[in-house]
């Protein structure tokens, strides 16, 4: 086997927009994580990543490297997460967010994890916390939220304990990196089935590469206008299932759905964020209903539970109507999740 190069080398090949083999790449990300490379040293190793473009095979090598040194939570085998890349810079409020409520309304296990906002206006931690829900900051509490109530959101630094020396580089950096491709790709519930948003349709394929890798039951990976299934233009998804790909077209009209602009899902802060997500938990019509129900539909569609996407927007306004989705989330609240820290 090829002897791996040190750090440096490893920078200077990314510097050539060179591609590293599996092995330069685990090796690189494995000197992050044990806190081996300096602060300059991580932005330089993300800002040469971001020039090249990342790709699947180097992708899928950081995620096994992360897999390995984040906290596990043991949940059930079915559960799934709904989640986006981030970084489109279109200001949208939280879409994943609210339809993981909606998700488990329907009866799907969701255990979803997130941040505060890296480069965006809101993370989901963020808007979150406007919404009274406190986050599991370790795995029993994580599993004790899903036991009483079916979904959990995991504050991810808390569960990414080798990640402390990135987030502040990253915050700098103010760009989106690597790690917003990662995020969805470490789940520390270990989701086999989940829906991926990412911000354009050049990290969609290799998120769908990776995700053919990793090897996961089924996952949906799409792109739109937002880092999501959009309203305002046509999606793009590719369903990975048994190490396969197969690439669709999402269009809001073949759900009964207007198509309509995005200037009405836009916020300033996680506040503006929450109230919307609660306007749409609690039965209000519009386009910010409409988006998460198509986002909705498509995790009911992945946890199995639909036989398709449109079975499962159709099963997402169930879970609204019924008040199921607004119980989860009182629920959730009510439980609590953390042990006297706020994330």
């Amino acid at each position: 086997m090829e002897q791996v190069n040190n750090f440096v080398q490893i920078l200077t090949k990314l510097a050539d927009a060179e591609n590293l083999t599996a092995e330069e790449a685990r090796a690189g990300m494995s000197e992050i994580m044990a806190g081996n490379v300096s602060p300059p040293g991580i932005a330089s190793f993300l800002t040469a990543l971001k020039m090249k473009g990342e790709s699947a095979e180097e992708i899928t090598a950081f995620a096994g490297v992360m897999r390995e040194n984040m906290v596990k939570v043991k949940p059930p085998e079915d559960c799934i997460d709904t989640c986006g890349t981030g970084g489109d810079g279109k200001g949208t409020f939280n879409v994943s967010t609210c339809a993981a409520f909606v998700a488990a309304g329907a009866w799907c296990i969701v255990a979803k994890h997130g941040n505060r906002a890296a480069s965006g206006k809101c993370g989901s931690a963020d808007v979150l916390e406007c919404l009274g829900v406190r986050m599991a900051l370790n795995a029993e509490n994580a599993e004790r939220q899903i036991a009483c109530t079916g979904i959990t959101f995991m504050f991810a630094p808390a569960f990414h304990p080798a990640m402390k020396n990135v987030g502040p580089v990253r915050k700098e950096l103010g760009f989106r990196t690597v790690f917003n491709i990662l995020g969805p790709l470490c789940n520390p519930a270990s989701v086999k089935r989940q829906v991926i948003g990412v911000a354009d349709a050049q990290s969609l394929e290799k998120v769908a590469g990776s995700l053919a890798l990793l090897g996961p039951e089924r996952a949906l990976v799409v792109s739109s206008e937002t880092d999501e299934i959009g309203i305002g233009s046509d999606t793009i998804a590719i369903e990975v299932r048994g190490g396969k790909t197969n690439k669709s077209i999402i269009r809001p009209e073949d759900f009964g759905l207007k198509r309509q602009g995005i200037d009405a899902l836009k916020v300033k802060d996680a506040d503006e964020s929450a109230k919307i997500i609660l306007g749409v938990l609690s039965g209000g019509k519009g386009p910010a209903r409409d988006i998460v129900l198509l986002n909705a539909g498509a995790a009911i569609y992945v946890s199995g539970k639909a036989l398709s996407v449109k079975d499962g927007v159709e099963m997402a306004k169930v879970s609204i109507d019924s008040g199921e989705a607004l119980g989860k989330l009182e629920r959730l609240k009510s439980l609590g999740g953390y042990d006297g820290r706020h994330p």
